[in-house]
């Protein structure tokens, strides 16, 4: 019974010993690493973020993954998270999972190209825009429609366009007598279904219609902004957002960031994310 109580206490004595961090070469958690800002998006969007093999250009690795994460939405990350002292991480998900991630506290934050809606605001806030975006149209260059001015020039045409955007819920039907098929769930799926022929056209941002027309040359892109032809969309609705939990902290610690920032800063990035994306979606 003595052996049996000895050995018990020294147990004790060891676990606790453990517990309270005996010994010297044992350190506080989190030593040697600096905190980390957990951005998602979807990894599938190009130019403001796409999957790809390698960390060429500066990419960075995907969470549980074995590829790696690149373009404008990445570029404005690895500026935050510097400006904050933070590593960064970034986390893949689909559309439709970014705002609930948000919403959970599995993410800081969501840099993803979204729009800042009023819909949005009721779940989660927003930075200040980090880039404002056109509504554009994309056809086939040899197309019914490529010589289209207007939205109303568009009208009858078979179209599509990214599942839960402005542009799949409100523009498309702007758009006259249009036959809208079943909303994809990327961009790049869109862009597919384009060019395969599906459709006629697809509504999307300036910078995804830029990087579609520099993979694709049989593409058209077709701007009505200015005209009393354009789609009617707010201002909210162009203006593009991070996303974070309402009442965070990171609002004004990122606001701080993009405040240091230029509109032709915003210009010389997506160009760049446009110039060295990938050929195909």
């Amino acid at each position: 019974m003595k052996k049996r109580l000895a050995f018990v206490l020294a147990m004790l004595i060891v676990c606790s010993c453990a517990l309270c961090g005996c010994g010297n070469n044992s350190k506080p958690a989190g030593d040697n690493s600096r905190p980390v800002l957990r951005v998602a998006m979807e990894c599938a969007y190009a130019p403001y973020n796409w999957t790809q093999n390698t960390a060429d250009n500066g990419a960075v690795p995907i969470k549980d993954s074995n590829a790696y994460a690149y373009g404008y939405d990445v570029m404005m990350a690895k500026k935050i998270a510097d400006a904050l002292g933070r590593d960064l991480v970034i986390y893949k998900q689909d559309w439709d999972s970014l705002v609930p991630a948000v919403v959970a506290g599995t993410v800081d934050c969501v840099i993803a190209g979204q729009s800042i809606t009023s819909e949005r605001l009721q779940s989660v806030d927003f930075s200040e825009p980090y880039y404002y975006a056109s509504i554009v149209t994309l056809v086939k260059a040899d197309g019914a429609f490529a010589d289209a001015a207007s939205v109303a020039d568009l009208s009858g045409a078979v179209c599509t366009s990214q599942i839960n955007t402005v542009w799949y819920d409100t523009c498309l039907p702007q758009i006259p007598d249009a036959k809208i098929l079943p909303a994809q769930e990327t961009a790049g799926a869109a862009i597919v279904a384009l060019n395969a022929g599906k459709v006629d056209a697809m509504v999307t941002d300036e910078p995804t219609a830029l990087a579609a027309c520099a993979a694709n040359p049989d593409l058209k892109l077709l701007n009505f902004s200015g005209t009393d032809g354009d789609f009617e969309v707010s201002e909210e609705e162009i203006n593009i957002g991070i996303s974070m939990q309402k009442g965070s902290e990171l609002k004004a610690q990122i606001d701080e960031v993009l405040a240091t920032m230029t509109e032709d800063d915003y210009t010389a990035m997506m160009q760049e994310a446009i110039s060295v994306q990938p050929l195909s979606e």
